[in-house]
């Protein structure tokens, strides 16, 4: 199980650095952010989704975000999962199928219907199906909903799920992983983002 705090590593963060200082303020936060890491990717039982299928989905929603840092470290996690290596080319293959820009979908008929907004219906390939599986494909394409256009998410795209063989308890599972990724994302990048800030002033400070 790992020990070291995992948006410390992804963001970057130097132990004494100022961002450490910064994420220390907030101490229970970022316990609860790496106890959340842990149960999900790192659980004493995998329970009804298993630890290739945790990092698959990972690399696959990290790789619509388009953040090649986090990107990278579920792509390892993957490889080093008993039979992930083989599925890596097939998921960045439908990466690049799936990338779009969002939120888009549909609202319910009322005043907010103005801002409907046509987008990408995402499914795996035929090709890439017969390499990732029925599990794994239904949660890519599940997976791209909640993350483009969650206004459009049905009670017939869990039934989605269940016919390809996800248990409801796996269903659960597996929402709380899209849901951390996409929070741990924008942790990440909000930090480089101020880090690099913080950076420019300490330059800018000594060359004055």
């Amino acid at each position: 199980m790992s020990t070291t705090d995992i948006i410390d590593t992804l963001a970057g963060i130097e132990p004494g650095s100022a961002l450490d200082a910064i994420r220390a303020r907030r101490l229970q936060a970022r316990e609860n952010a790496q106890k959340s890491y842990l149960s999900l990717f790192e659980p004493i039982d995998a329970g009804d989704v298993s630890l290739v299928e945790r990092a698959a989905v990972a690399l696959f929603v990290i790789g619509l975000h388009r953040e090649s840092t986090v990107a990278a470290f579920y792509r390892a996690k993957l490889a080093a999962t008993a039979d992930g290596a083989r599925l890596i080319e097939a998921i960045e293959v439908e990466i690049g199928r799936g990338e779009t820009s969002g939120p888009y979908g549909a609202f319910p008929a009322g005043p907010l219907s103005v801002e409907n907004k046509a987008g990408l219906i995402y499914r795996v390939s035929a090709d890439r199906k017969a390499v990732l599986g029925a599990r794994l494909a239904a949660a890519f394409e599940h997976a791209h909903l909640l993350v483009f256009r969650p206004r459009d998410a049905a009670s017939t795209d869990m039934k989605a799920l269940l016919a390809a063989g996800w248990s409801s308890t796996g269903i659960v599972t597996f929402s709380q992983l899209v849901a951390f990724l996409s929070f741990q994302v924008r942790v990440v990048t909000g930090l480089q983002v101020l880090g690099a800030s913080l950076g420019r002033t300490a330059n800018a400070v000594a060359g004055a």
